[in-house]
């Protein structure tokens, strides 16, 4: 039959076993029952030991340290005469002191522990970013508003929404006939529209007819102009409108594609 070791962290050390048996039995630590907490001590040691649980050395020699103190308390004290004129009083020290110290002392830095491990905790949950030139701020001056570049992305949902917004609008009963539109002629007839125009119109107002086919036969007009640079989309703030103008003769368009 193969035996095999079994380790547990239950106890960090034989300090953090005293702790745990002197709340438990409700003990005062300052006038600790030697016996008592011995015996319970070395019952510990003892299943520890029938369970074939790793066992450190230091555990077995606080179990040590316990006996010796407790051979200590069982031995009669001397009365020593003196007398009551005497200015200096010896008193033989108690054999618990060292071990309530570093009982003390002990407790003080695991106390110390759970409070770090809190705030690390708490700290894990905030999120930092690096330092921002705040200077114009503080000299009262507003930053210049500039001009955001569109992507595909702004045109996509810009697209989505319209298609929702026509979802809506469109009557419950229709008869619509069919009429099929190129993307070059619908290319050609924004580019009368803004150049007619002279100005930005809205993204929007590029679409007065509600059929999905005439909506989507212009998105990509729109689109093909813009990749040949023929018009212009700007948009002033996120999520704002979207405006097109036709592109100056001999200037190039920013649109990001």
């Amino acid at each position: 039959m193969v035996s095999y070791n079994v380790k547990i962290d239950a106890f960090e050390g034989p300090l953090d076993l005293l702790l745990h048996l002197i709340n438990r039995l409700e003990i005062d630590i300052y006038d600790i029952p030697v016996a008592q907490i011995t015996e319970q001590y070395l019952s510990y040691i003892k299943t520890m030991k029938e369970l074939k649980l790793d066992l450190a050395s230091e555990f077995l020699v606080m179990a040590a340290t316990l006996l010796a103190i407790k051979s200590q308390m069982l031995l009669p004290k001397h009365e020593e005469d003196y007398n009551e004129f005497d200015s200096e009083i010896s008193f033989e020290e108690d054999p618990r002191d060292e071990l309530v110290e570093r009982l003390i002392e002990y407790r003080k830095f695991k106390e110390a522990a759970v409070d770090l491990k809190s705030m690390e905790e708490e700290r894990g949950l905030m999120f930092t970013k690096p330092p921002s030139d705040l200077s114009d701020f503080a000299k009262g001056k507003i930053p210049e508003k500039t001009e955001l570049d569109v992507t595909l992305y702004d045109m996509l949902a810009a697209f989505q929404k319209l298609l929702r917004r026509k979802k809506l609008q469109r009557p419950l009963a229709t008869k619509i006939a069919r009429q099929e539109v190129s993307i070059e002629a619908r290319m050609n007839e924004i580019m009368v529209e803004l150049k007619q125009l002279k100005g930005k119109k809205n993204f929007n107002d590029l679409f007065p007819y509600p059929a999905k086919e005439y909506i989507v036969v212009t998105f990509l007009a729109i689109l093909e102009l813009i990749k040949r640079k023929e018009i212009d989309v700007e948009q002033n703030e996120n999520f704002g409108n979207i405006y097109v103008h036709a592109v100056t003769e001999g200037v190039e368009g920013v649109g990001n594609y």
